[in-house]
């Protein structure tokens, strides 16, 4: 399964960026081949829209759960629509290679 992480930066020492569609960056992490990928997100500076746009970034990917902060209304009804899942993170010390530890604990 691939999973979409919002990122302070692009490395496992990154933290988790609580905003989801202005985040830096998506680490997409896919828990059967353990494989990261780090995508800058070129939504963080629109003017409006930044969360719809980033929504279909991370689906093109092929991420069937995010984790991320915190999540808007409109971006929690795509995803429902998607099927993918939310999943909020309020510790946004957190470092991204944590988040994957945990990611692969629960398979």
């Amino acid at each position: 399964m691939k999973v979409a992480i919002t990122s302070t930066g692009n490395s496992l020492d990154s933290t988790l960026d609580s905003r989801f569609g202005r985040c830096s960056y998506f680490v997409v992490y896919d828990t059967e081949s353990q494989s990261t990928e780090f995508i800058p997100n070129s939504n963080k500076e629109n003017v409006e829209g930044a969360g719809p746009a980033s929504v279909q970034l991370v689906a093109s990917r092929g991420a069937e759960k995010v984790v991320s902060g915190e999540f808007g209304a409109k971006v929690k009804a795509l995803f429902d629509s998607l099927k993918i899942q939310l999943v909020v993170l309020n510790d946004p010390e957190k470092k991204i290679s944590a988040i994957i530890e945990l990611l692969n604990h629960k398979n």
